[in-house]
């Protein structure tokens, strides 16, 4: 088989199904570049944003960002669960801008309070926002 396909599922629903020649995704022990005929793997995803390049035509290529989740690789069927997945073209950039600034003032007040736990949340907010803000602007 020549394809894989490839489907993101969020608690919303499936985000996105569609056949690929070639994903790119974070994970925790670093990127993984999956190609059909991939040996079958499960692995925990980083917030970062997935490639998928389309079968339809090489030069068609998806971007979606993902907040962290699990990959599963099985017989060219790959199955992301993630807790959110956005397609670049579905992205408010001027809202994950805000997002950003917003998370980077909270930022800023937790490490001011002693709050580690507040600094936590916040850092996880502005990963996510950067990474909203980088698949948006592809």
């Amino acid at each position: 088989m020549d394809f894989m396909t490839v489907q993101i599922v969020t608690p919303d629903g499936i985000r996105y199904d569609h056949h690929a020649a070639f994903i790119l995704v974070k994970t925790t022990e670093g990127e993984l570049g999956v190609y059909p005929g991939h040996i079958d793997l499960i692995a925990v995803l980083e917030i970062g944003e997935i490639k998928v390049r389309r079968v339809d035509d090489e030069n068609h290529v998806d971007w979606i960002a993902v907040n962290g989740g699990i990959i599963e690789i099985s017989k060219n069927k790959i199955n992301i669960i993630s807790d959110s997945a956005e397609r670049e073209r579905d992205i408010d950039v001027s809202r994950a801008e805000r997002a950003k600034l917003r998370a980077e003032r909270e930022m800023e007040e937790a490490q001011h309070a002693r709050n580690a736990d507040l600094e936590r949340r916040a850092s996880i907010a502005l990963q996510r926002a950067i990474n909203r803000i980088r698949v948006g602007n592809h």
